[in-house]
């Protein structure tokens, strides 16, 4: 993470924090959130060999659809727990109407959510790119539905997104706990009416957390 990014974090790698502070720091440095995206999604790639997301999709995603939800389900609560906290695997609605078995993940209070405090750090660091890296890099749609009041956050794989929850996603109301004030949602909506307030210390650079002004 801290080589897409672009600096390091003076906390030592095994602890959760210095992986928030670069969360923040990433979502700070770009005021495009499709930067932020796009550096998300890399570092997702760039966790497997390169020559797996591709043939997953033709080994797996188109020929073994079912199994391939499965599976990613079972992955994601085995691999995802350090990141997100208790998962447990459970029955979601599919493209096409019906119920996947065993397709959806459920995480019970998001740790990267909570510890974040910001919707805009959510969507744009967690659950866009990762939606993307599974539809584009494994071929298999993926739709992720957090919820702000509970921490809660639905892993539904097999279902691809639609436009009006991902419009809703971006558009959801800035936490009362964010950090900056609601200062990140209109940092990435162009930046308009932003003071650069708190720091975040990293290794390297000082890296400005947006803040709105009281």
């Amino acid at each position: 993470m801290a080589e897409k990014v672009g600096f390091d974090s003076d906390i030592r790698k095994d602890d959760f924090a210095g992986l928030m502070a670069l969360a923040a720091a990433m979502n700070a440095r770009y005021s495009d959130r499709r930067e932020v995206q796009k550096i998300a999604q890399d570092i997702l790639i760039a966790l497997f060999p390169s020559w797996l997301p591709g043939q997953y999709s033709v080994l797996f995603s188109r020929p073994f659809p079912e199994f391939s939800c499965r599976m990613n389900a079972w992955a994601t609560r085995m691999g995802g727990t350090w990141l997100m906290g208790e998962c447990e695997i459970n029955d979601v609605e599919i493209d096409g109407g019906g119920i996947g078995k065993d397709h959806g993940v459920l995480v019970k209070r998001c740790r990267f959510l909570e510890e974040s405090g910001c919707a805009s750090v959510c969507v744009n660091s967690c659950k866009i790119p990762t939606q993307n890296f599974f539809i584009e890099n494994m071929g298999l749609p993926l739709t992720m539905t957090p919820d702000y009041e509970t921490g809660e956050c639905q892993f539904a794989f097999g279902r691809t997104p639609t436009d009006e929850e991902e419009s809703e996603a971006r558009n959801t109301p800035c936490l009362s706990r964010c950090p900056s004030s609601g200062g990140m949602r209109e940092w990435h909506d162009g930046g308009k009416g932003i003071n650069f307030g708190t720091k975040c210390s990293l290794m390297d650079d000082d890296v400005d957390i947006i803040s709105t002004a009281s």
